[in-house]
């Protein structure tokens, strides 16, 4: 953990947001899929995610590894007059509580064992929202993880919520803030 915490501290330590203060491409499109309720953002890191689901009539626990992502994600929430709840947590340790959450968001955090997890934290209809890297990605030479572990392998992400509603999927290369970028994003119901 304290590796983790320590490498990400160092990226989100300077005053201006490493990853910009606008959401998610895919969230902000497709926010209107998403039910009302109590949302859990993973591995928040500056909380851009988490302040968007807020604005947008969630009640958001942002959970992140990094104390100054955490920092700067209540200083966002309060600049963009939402409010989140943030928690200082390593997600390999965490326990989801059973059925706790209408909405759980996973932006490009990769850990297949949190997979079943996030299933059980879910309330029967609720729903899941992830986007990450597809193994593509690492050809295309514009950043994201090192090692293949943090990758999706083709339909991986269709095979791991196999027993939900599938309501939103695409899997390719596709370019998005001026980027290419290889990635799996999907919206799922629990059934």
């Amino acid at each position: 953990m304290k590796s983790d915490q320590k490498r990400w501290d160092e990226r989100f330590k300077k005053k201006e947001f490493a990853l910009g203060k606008e959401p998610n491409p895919f969230l902000k499109k497709h926010t209107h899929l998403l039910p009302k309720g109590k949302a859990l953002d993973m591995a928040t890191g500056e909380g851009r995610n988490a302040v968007f689901l807020a604005q947008h009539g969630f009640e958001v626990d942002a959970v992140d590894i990094s104390e100054k992502g955490l920092k700067k994600a209540q200083k966002l929430a309060k600049e963009k007059g939402a409010k989140i709840n943030t928690f200082l947590i390593d997600l390999d340790q965490y326990q989801i509580q059973k059925e706790r959450y209408d909405l759980i968001a996973n932006f490009y955090f990769l850990r297949r064992r949190l997979i079943p997890r996030i299933k059980k934290g879910l309330k029967k209809g609720g729903t899941v929202i992830f986007e990450t890297y597809l193994l593509e990605h690492r050809t295309l030479g514009t950043g994201g993880p090192k090692q293949a572990k943090y990758f999706l392998k083709p339909n991986e992400l269709l095979r791991l919520f196999k027993n939900f509603r599938i309501l939103f999927y695409r899997e390719g290369i596709f370019k998005e803030g001026g980027k290419k970028k290889a990635v799996a994003s999907l919206i799922a119901e629990k059934i």
